[in-house]
């Protein structure tokens, strides 16, 4: 069935922002500009800042929500269900993991490239089969077996595509791109426990997407920005690339935004693309397919690696398009995008009878790209 000219502007908005979000965060990380005092000119390196805006653009999804309501209330017959009341605090836990997660993998972008930075974020496949078996007792069909097994295989790919490469990228050292690859991938651990969370505590209550990403997202700006007070004293030495050697000076990122106006820019689509990729990631799954969102979701992916070699960001190589490539396949056979293909062999239909399927709500939670973490996350 042909798309419809909305549906086809909700998937270009999905891909559009999705790519802007990994691909400002990284163009932010990419400027110098002088700190405040007489402080020399340096690396913008301001992770948790970021993961502030980014939680910022989160919590706009709860102003999106009540307007909708508003409008939809104006109608003659409502259409828009609100869900039911909830206890917020439901979300505190979930969006702490989220919080922890996103302020790694900001921490992660400054270390790799955006590309290799998309790739090892579907590992979060592995870790969510893993603890949804341990934990929600899951059973995972043979299938999604095999997609967690091909998803390690493109992870390992990737990674040896990022060792070898990193001898070529200047702005990368090769102990930098290592330990980056590295926190992306335990990033995944901890939001593979908030999808757990999300799924045993807060999906049994009727609660609209856009207002459950927005409440996450209130309570990461909140608490995040409270937490860069006591970040400005805590001493990390050379791990981090501002002057004071602390963990977080978000003094020193405001005077380099008033000295190169041109970060703000990134930062403000970093924030702004969050919030409008939340919405046509949840109005995609509700007009088209939650398959369509994930297809869409690894579209982005390609999209943000080409990019990035267009703008000389990094430097291509092959094994790197294999892991994309294997990385796609296992994310696929996961997901379930092997049956319709089955379906229309006739020697392989009764493989896809036999396999359940899931339902509209278990496959939204099952998709790793239902809400964006970093960029989106992220």
């Amino acid at each position: 069935m042909a798309w419809t000219n909305y549906q086809l502007f909700l998937a270009g908005l999905m891909l559009t922002t999705g790519s802007i979000n990994t691909l400002s965060a990284k163009w932010a990380d990419m400027f110098s500009a002088q700190g405040c005092h007489d402080d020399p000119e340096h690396r913008f390196s301001h992770p948790f800042v970021q993961a502030v805006g980014m939680f910022l653009g989160e919590f706009s999804c709860l102003a999106v929500f009540y307007i909708l309501l508003c409008h939809d209330r104006r109608r003659p017959e409502p259409i828009m269900n609100p869900g039911q009341s909830f206890n917020p605090l439901l979300f505190f836990p979930p969006a702490m993991c989220d919080m922890t997660a996103t302020s790694i993998m900001y921490v992660a972008l400054n270390m790799t490239s955006a590309s290799s930075f998309q790739m090892l974020r579907g590992a979060v496949i592995i870790f969510t089969g893993l603890l949804s078996v341990a934990f929600l007792g899951r059973r995972l069909k043979s299938s999604q077996w095999i997609g967690i097994l091909i998803t390690i295989l493109g992870l390992v790919i990737v990674g040896l595509a990022d060792l070898l490469s990193g001898n070529k990228d200047d702005s990368h050292k090769m102990s930098d791109v290592i330990t980056g690859d590295l926190l992306i991938i335990m990033a995944q651990i901890i939001v593979a426990v908030q999808m757990v969370l999300e799924e045993k505590f807060v999906y049994k209550h009727d609660v609209h997407p856009l207002r459950a990403v927005g409440t996450e997202g209130f309570f990461g700006f909140i608490v995040l920005s409270l937490l860069l007070i006591p970040m400005y004293f805590i001493h990390v030495g050379n791990f981090s690339n501002n002057p004071r050697q602390v963990l977080e000076d978000a003094l020193d990122a405001f005077c380099q935004i008033g000295h190169q106006p041109m970060i703000l820019l990134a930062l403000l689509g970093n924030t702004v693309s969050i919030a409008f990729f939340n919405f046509a990631g949840i109005s995609v799954t509700k007009e088209i397919s939650a398959t369509t969102r994930m297809v869409l979701d690894s579209l982005r992916t390609l999209v943000i690696w080409v990019v990035s070699l267009a703008l000389g960001w990094e430097h291509f190589h092959g094994l790197q398009v294999l892991g994309f490539l294997v990385l796609l396949l296992g994310t696929a056979l996961y997901n379930g995008l092997h049956r319709p293909l089955l379906a229309r062999i006739p020697c392989c239909a009764g493989l896809v009878d036999s396999e359940e399927e899931h339902s509209p709500e278990e496959r939204e939670r099952l998709l790793t790209g239902g809400r964006e973490q970093a960029g989106d996350q992220s």
